[in-house]
């Protein structure tokens, strides 16, 4: 059966979309309260939650998870609050980057006595926003909804905290209790949404959206609309560009987000520039250092790349992988299959692989170091179904790929690569998993 893009798309729209609408508010709350790293913090401690849960045998992504990660907030929440001080000498910023530092290294401490606990915690982290269910869009929203009406409610205290924590103070207002509430609703939204697009999106819905609005105008609503309006194109564009591309779908939203805040902000530059002419000035003058400074960078690397090579080629190891690759070139059929099942070290079956043109000879490769490394030889033979190549050799690829994978994913060896994209980006986010 044939996906078309709403097939693979879809979901991961409707969470962009209900992802964008509570955090550009909430991000308005954090840029004005000057606690920019929040969310990562509480996603942390969060994160600490379900690492906790887990030595005691509780999955990530089951009910007990979620409810282990939430308690673990809500106890941030705690501390962030009781850490607002009125006449403050330490920055409350500050106090966030230390719970998270701190929240981090217990977290890496109980991982390490949790057999396998790395593999789950870094789902919990990563998250894939490609492969949300429906089921799980209905349940956010709903809890997004939720938070929304409370902060709809007791809008008129939130904000004067977030805008004028001293009028607050002199009001009478308990600002440690409201604190308290606006991080466990914090705490709640975070809970859901990291475990399904992972921190670095979340923390881009947050921030961005925000930025560009105040940028623009200082009117609440006004800022409201802007965020979701920039969110809606986003999101439309930057999961259109993952898909035609074949690029992970989280990430690419993250690139376009941060690639559509610099054109607003160099726009607002030339907009309310009083000359002009010296602002394009200014702006040529920065695109111009960008490209200088890329143009380094790509020699370097090139160069390094270089120096890299001519020492293999002057060492004694790079002299027996030579004559490694003159025997294997010579090599065919049995003869071949035998000297390569008796190489076990991967970064030399690697060479020979990169080294090597016949694409037959690299399918075993890739085979035997998919048997040492299943990830590192996945990867290897996606390369080679890649390239152009007769069907039957690329069926055979294929079905390698799904008996080392244990999962179908629909390739057809007489399709074109568009047709397979959809195959390719489910190997793809198999590799990124695992």
């Amino acid at each position: 059966m044939h996906l078309s893009i709403w097939d693979i798309m879809g979901p991961a729209f409707f969470e962009c979309l209900i992802l964008v609408g509570i955090h550009s508010y909430l991000g308005l709350h954090v840029i004005r309260r000057k606690v920019i790293f929040v969310d990562l913090a509480l996603a942390q401690i969060a994160a600490l939650g379900a690492t906790v849960g887990f030595l005691f045998g509780i999955m990530p992504g089951t009910q007990g998870a979620y409810w282990f990660s939430l308690t673990f907030a809500i106890i941030g929440a705690a501390v962030f609050s009781i850490s607002r001080i009125r006449h403050e000498k330490i920055p409350q910023e500050a106090v966030i980057g230390l719970v998270y530092a701190i929240a981090a290294a217990v977290a890496i401490l109980v991982i390490d006595k949790a057999p396998h606990g790395a593999e789950h915690i870094k789902e919990l982290l990563t998250g894939s926003i490609l492969w949300v269910k429906w089921k799980t869009i209905e349940q956010a929203a709903i809890v997004y909804a939720l938070v929304g009406v409370f902060h709809f409610i007791f809008k008129d205290k939130f904000i004067l905290i977030s805008e004028n924590p001293e009028k607050a103070y002199e009001r009478g207002l308990s600002v440690r209790f409201w604190d308290f509430l606006f991080y466990v609703s914090f705490g709640v939204v975070i809970t859901h949404s990291v475990g399904t697009a992972g921190v670095l999106l979340v923390f881009v819905f947050l921030v961005v959206p925000a930025i560009t609005s105040m940028l623009i105008t200082d009117v609440l609503w006004k800022q409201l609309v802007i965020g979701w309006a920039m969110g809606l194109f986003v999101t439309v564009i930057g999961l259109y560009i993952s898909y035609e591309a074949d690029l992970p779908s989280g990430p690419t939203v993250v690139a376009f987000y941060g690639f559509v805040l610099t054109l607003v902000a160099i726009g607002l530059y030339l907009f309310k520039a009083q000359r002009k002419s010296k602002a394009l000035g200014n702006v040529a003058l920065g695109l111009g250092a960008i490209l200088f400074v890329t143009f380094a960078i790509v020699s370097m690397g090139k160069a390094f790349k270089s120096s890299q090579i001519n020492h293999y080629e002057s060492a004694s190891e790079k002299i027996f992988m030579d004559s490694s690759i003159e025997k294997i070139k010579k090599l065919q059929g049995k003869e071949l299959q035998n000297f390569i099942e008796k190489q076990s070290n991967i970064d030399s079956l690697t060479i020979y692989f990169n080294v090597i043109k016949d694409k037959f000879s690299r399918f075993e490769i890739a085979k035997r170091i998919t048997r040492l490394n299943s990830k590192r030889g996945i990867s290897l033979m996606l390369q080679l179904l890649n390239d152009d190549s007769l069907p039957f050799v690329n069926q055979e690829i294929a079905d390698e790929i799904k008996k080392a994978m244990k999962l179908n994913f629909n390739y057809d060896a007489l399709g074109s690569k568009k047709a397979n994209q959809a195959a390719f980006k489910k190997i793809k986010k198999w590799l990124e998993n695992n």
